[in-house]
């Protein structure tokens, strides 16, 4: 946005209007026109957009409230400044009304207030270009080709099904393996939504002991519980009018289930503690790696919040079946991480490409951008060679066994491990290496891993 705020001063005294003109004009960044009529005034409008207008409330040949009108129905978002000879408060409410951003009394602090309100306006004008510049930004940053990158044909169904997804508002739920990408296809929903101006707020519904999730979505009342000492507003609450993302839903204990289920179906909900019925609209997706159909099957997840959740489905395909989207993926990551780090760029050998593509990645794309990066680091000569690729923290018993450390520690160091590979998902975690639940949150609490 330009520095330079045209400012329009209609008033018939040639001498105030000289003055007016004069005092705005001090501030080198005010581009100041002025005019003693409004058939002059309407005719320069069409042709030089103005900021903002002060207008004299009685022209010879428009009142100012007649003028303000006209102004309005042109451009509405042009700030008008009524300056009046005379004090009338019916009139000053009446033209605020109507949408004049102020109204002045001719004075001897006339020009004091002008000058202050300008730059109120402008600095609310420069915000607003700021924020909008930010929005742009930010959904150029989330176009699904731009934050899903991928040639495949299972990606380009994909990148077709978001599309088709972000039409309506109908529930989405994402399933695919750790590492997919599931939460950029939610954001890259939202965010080429009508919902982009809104909130986006997500939760990993597996990465929060069961006792506390229900607080954390609802929210709580002061003095629910012990340690409730102020009101918290839940993530749906902060999700309204906006997508919340439940990440793991599979994760969630059946019995908050039925809570969540009367949420969606209702519209609204109650904060832990409290009576109040807080009214709701919210874009729901959610995303597993499970699959919610056989978990309703065992008895683990209601059938009747399975269908209120299935709405729109995407499934994202494992990182191995997409061929050569491993490369373009890989060079993209290195590309990334070599401007990020100030490196020259790097390049990928033949031999190391045939590795890659060879691989299974159990971590998907996540898995790659670790490998890469690790790569990119221990190159030599700006190549990343077949035998500096290294998939996962411990290849062999050899390294296990590299240092003497107790059976605690090794256990330490695997879960440590776990933990940042499957993103701190601890259920996924527990489940991973059939150990229970709260072991990992002990450890994770007393800060052993």
């Amino acid at each position: 946005m330009s520095d330079i705020c045209k400012i329009f001063i209609v008033e018939d005294d040639l001498f105030y209007c000289g003055l007016l003109g004069h005092y705005l004009a001090l501030n080198a960044d005010n581009e100041v026109h002025k005019f003693t009529d409004a058939k002059s005034f309407l005719q320069a409008i069409t042709k030089i957009r103005p900021h903002i207008i002060t207008v004299d409330y009685n022209l010879p040949d428009h009142t100012g409230y007649e003028l303000l009108k006209k102004i309005k129905e042109f451009d509405s978002s042009i700030n008008v400044i009524i300056i009046s000879g005379q004090e009338d408060v019916k009139i000053a409410l009446s033209l605020l009304k109507e949408g004049a951003y102020d109204y002045f009394i001719k004075d001897e602090d006339t020009n004091e207030k002008l000058w202050n309100c300008v730059n109120k306006i402008n600095e609310t004008r420069k915000l607003k270009s700021e924020i909008d510049g930010l929005k742009s930004e930010l959904k150029s940053k989330y176009k699904i080709d731009t934050i899903l990158k991928g040639n495949s044909e299972q990606m380009t169904h994909v990148h077709r099904l978001i599309e088709k997804a972000t039409k309506t508002n109908i529930n989405v739920s994402i399933t695919g393996e750790t590492g997919t990408g599931k939460e950029l296809v939610a954001k890259a929903i939202h965010f080429n939504s009508s919902y982009s101006n809104r909130p986006f707020v997500a939760i990993n519904v597996a990465a929060i002991p069961s006792e506390l999730i229900e607080s954390e979505l609802f929210g709580f009342e002061k003095g629910s519980f012990t340690g409730a000492q102020n009101r918290k507003i839940g993530k749906l609450e902060e999700a309204n009018e906006g997508t919340l993302f439940l990440d793991e839903i599979s994760e969630m204990n059946i019995n908050l289930q039925a809570k969540l289920l009367r949420a969606i179906q209702e519209r609204e909900i109650t904060r832990v503690g409290g009576n109040q019925v807080i009214k709701l609209n919210f874009r729901l997706i959610v995303a597993t790696q499970k699959n919610l159909l056989n978990e309703v099957k065992l008895g683990r997840f209601r059938e009747d919040l399975y269908y209120r959740l299935y709405g729109f489905p995407i499934e994202l395909p494992r990182l191995h079946s997409r061929g050569q989207d491993i490369l373009l993926l890989a060079n993209y990551f290195l590309a990334n991480f070599c401007f990020e780090n100030k490196m020259a760029s790097i390049e990928i050998s033949k031999e190391a490409k045939e590795k890659l593509i060879k691989y299974l990645w159990p971590g998907n794309v996540r898995e790659l951008k670790a490998v890469v990066e690790l790569a990119a680091v221990m190159a030599d000569k700006n190549i990343i060679t077949e035998n500096i690729i290294s998939f996962g923290p411990i290849d062999s018993e050899e390294k296990i066994l590299k240092h003497e450390m107790t059976l605690e520690e090794y256990q330490r160091e695997i879960v440590q491990s776990y933990l940042k590979k499957y993103n701190n998902n601890v259920v996924l975690v527990a489940q991973k290496l059939k150990m229970g639940k709260s072991t990992i949150y002990n450890m994770l609490q007393k800060r052993e891993v």
